[in-house]
């Protein structure tokens, strides 16, 4: 009990020569303890179960269950995170910056909070997801889609000749690939005119 009570004394009112060795440990255990949080935090609000835990998102999810991307022949499955999120650096803290706007925007701004609200906005919020995808050359697609992997001897004429087209026109894969995880805004051929000509400028 009094060695105890001799490092808290010490610890507390350290001398001269181990006041900075002190700091030092303290500011060590303070970063690991930042780290590890800060990674747990990351990981929680990129699980499913955090996405979809507002009902604005079960909406969406009701939309997704029961696709390509839900459920596949090899049993591979997306999640929110592995489209929606980036994987590491600056672009995942600006997506979780958009992501908090987006939780805002359901808890206080009720911009979203209904499925009727969801549907006006629809078209704003894939116009934004589709910029995202373009900008990062499909990212999120390409984390599991992989051209390299890709055998185009064994796709159908349909996808072979589309996927060679896209490859010789620097297309990206959500250039023909919208609506299939998620309902098309009603307005989606005017919203997807306005992204290619966002993009030839």
């Amino acid at each position: 009990m009094k060695f105890i009570k001799r490092v808290w004394q010490w610890f507390w009112s350290p001398s001269k020569r181990w006041a900075l060795g002190a700091l030092l440990l303290a500011g060590f255990i303070i970063g690991v303890i930042t780290v590890f949080a800060s990674h747990k935090t990351l990981e929680w609000t990129n699980s499913e179960g955090f996405c979809t835990s507002c009902h604005t998102m079960q909406f969406n999810q009701a939309e997704y269950t029961g696709t390509v991307h839900d459920v596949s022949k090899t049993g591979v499955r997306a999640t929110c995170s592995q489209c929606h999120v980036p994987e590491q650096g600056l672009d995942l803290m600006i997506r979780k910056a958009q992501a908090a706007n987006d939780v805002y925007q359901h808890f206080i701004g009720k911009t979203i909070d209904t499925r009727e609200k969801l549907e006006e906005r629809r078209g704003l919020l894939a116009m934004r997801e589709w910029t995202r995808m373009k900008k990062s050359d499909s990212a999120g697609c390409r984390s599991c889609h992989t051209e390299m992997n890709m055998d185009l001897s064994n796709q159908n004429l349909r996808a072979r000749t589309g996927h060679t087209l896209a490859k010789n026109e620097n297309k990206t894969c959500i250039d023909c690939h919208k609506g299939i995880a998620h309902e098309l805004p009603a307005n989606w051929m005017e919203l997807e005119k306005q992204l290619n000509l966002n993009f030839a400028k």
